[in-house]
């Protein structure tokens, strides 16, 4: 599906979201997760969903009795029941990411994919944290990695810019360096 439609879907939700002072954004996007994880692990569930030879009513009423069992807020429910009625609940998954993008950008928050050679420890993600925050002027929210490859130190990729404070990076600078010269 085009980007700019589950962009369309994420900015509707992002819209009831905000506008309403009860509903928390992690938890929304949490509960969509633990329905599109359930999407993914039963066949049958998916079936149902994506099939177009179910009816739209049958399809309504699996959502409804899952949200009981998941258990789903009212707008959660809402907001699926629309992405059925329009048939794209097969693209669920990119319209939690675009929500959650969505979100990040009306509160002033980016997200930070950090990958190190070693787990990092609490007082290193907030001291990361809080660099990354001075350096950006903005909230950041962190989404560490283990890589083992990266031999020492971190990298951070923030958007399409990348900070490179690993061994592995400055090697490869050294060995561009050395060919060059």
């Amino acid at each position: 599906m085009p980007r700019s439609v589950t962009s369309r879907y994420a900015s509707a939700l992002a819209d009831v979201v905000v506008a309403s002072k009860s509903l928390a954004a992690e938890n929304i996007a949490v509960e969509l997760k633990a329905f599109d994880a359930a999407m993914k692990e039963s066949v049958e569930l998916r079936n149902a969903l994506l099939s177009p030879a179910v009816a739209p009513a049958r399809k309504r009423a699996v959502i409804a009795r899952l949200a009981e069992m998941i258990p789903l807020s009212r707008e959660v429910k809402n907001f699926l029941m629309v992405l059925i009625d329009h048939r794209r609940s097969g693209a669920l998954s990119e319209v939690i990411a675009s929500f959650e993008a969505e979100i990040d950008g009306r509160l002033g928050v980016v997200r930070a994919d950090v990958r190190s050679a070693q787990a990092l420890g609490a007082d290193q993600v907030e001291a990361l944290a809080a660099e990354l925050a001075r350096v950006t002027e903005k909230r950041v929210k962190l989404d560490p990695k283990v890589e083992p490859e990266l031999i020492g130190g971190v990298q951070v990729r923030i958007g399409s810019t990348v900070y490179d404070g690993s061994v592995r990076g400055r090697l490869d600078a050294l060995g561009r360096q050395l060919r060059a010269g």
